[in-house]
């Protein structure tokens, strides 16, 4: 198991680091090139596309390390993946409405679901369905949404996949740790180019298939040696960065009455930090600093009673809540 992992994961990291030239020059001939804004961060017309090269380097390395039970397993996860990266590729090429662009991420969703990739904690089918749907398409959003600075989705979705992946050996998940494998690899294959000053960005070509997967992921995630009571809380955590970058801004937008989806701005907590003092560099390398925390709570929890996993829920729900309020008061100063 642990040979074809790290065959994976070579695999996925050599990958993307050929693939993302190949990308850039592609954009540059299509004219995918994503344009200075006033609610961007970037200062120069710069290449997108680069999520076709974490998507290709995923899937190749799968393909080619990945036996035939694991194909098959993971076909649904696949075709999902494909479905949503396709969206992301024609929004990048022909921006969507909000509304659209949710409509058509809820199709992948079924696609997980009919294969049997869905939330099992509750007896009522009819329950696990809705929250595997919900869950789905938050975190799939809260990855899209955390794309908004050099470097930084691709590094919280390697930090998330470093934890997944480190889950997945110790309770022996062969299928999560493959999974887990291609994504870091391809993700820090591409952050070679995408890290400060960033030459090429994914879109939401790459950004909603890294969020898709790695909600996707979180549901295979398995903990033979725990009860649900207290895994549930598991790829919650490994995936609280983007979690709280997303919740942070819902909450925000609501309360200056503005919608929360159709609304850009630059009011994410990167750029709060930047705001703060931070350089670009250390707002994201600060991020990656908290999806780093997460994941080591995350770890604990999977052999914590059920007293010890209510006590570190409700502290990182407080410290959560907590850190929003004080991001809104000194974000209110700057308005």
């Amino acid at each position: 198991m642990l040979t074809q992992i790290m065959l994976i994961f070579t695999a996925a990291l050599t990958l993307a680091l050929a693939a993302t030239p190949v990308a850039r020059r592609l954009a540059v001939h299509t004219n995918m090139v994503d344009q200075p804004a006033q609610r961007k961060t970037h200062v120069t017309p710069t290449p997108m596309l680069g999520g076709l090269a974490i998507y290709a380097a995923v899937l190749l390395a799968l393909m080619i390390f990945g036996d035939k039970f694991y194909v098959h397993q993971v076909a649904g996860i696949v075709i999902g993946a494909s479905l949503i990266s396709f969206l992301g590729l024609w929004d990048d090429r022909m921006p969507l409405p909000a509304w659209a662009k949710l409509l058509g991420q809820v199709i992948p969703v079924i696609v997980l679901i009919l294969t049997g990739v869905q939330v099992s904690i509750f007896d009522s089918p009819i329950l696990n369905i809705a929250i595997t749907l919900i869950w789905v398409l938050f975190i799939t959003n809260a990855v899209n949404f955390l794309d908004n600075m050099d470097g930084l989705s691709a590094g919280i979705a390697a930090m998330a996949s470093a934890y997944f992946l480190l889950l997945a050996a110790l309770s022996g998940q062969y299928l999560v740790g493959a999974l887990a494998a291609a994504l870091l690899g391809a993700c820090v294959g591409f952050l070679f180019y995408n890290f400060n000053p960033a030459s090429i960005f994914m879109g939401d070509t790459g950004s909603l298939f890294l969020g898709f997967v790695l909600a996707a992921v979180g549901i295979k995630l398995r903990f033979p040696s725990n009860i649900p009571a207290v895994t549930w809380m598991i790829p919650v955590l490994v995936l609280g960065a983007p979690i709280l970058d997303t919740s942070l801004v819902i909450i925000s937008r609501l309360r200056r009455g503005r919608n929360p989806f159709t609304t850009p701005g630059k009011d994410h907590l990167s750029h709060r930090l930047v705001k703060m003092g931070y350089t670009r560099r250390e707002a994201v390398l600060t991020l990656y600093l908290l999806g780093s925390i997460f994941g080591m709570i995350a770890v604990f929890v999977t052999q914590a009673t059920i007293l010890e996993a209510i006590v570190v829920g409700l502290t990182v729900l407080l410290a959560g809540l907590a850190l929003i309020v004080y991001m809104e008061k000194t974000y209110r100063k700057t308005e």
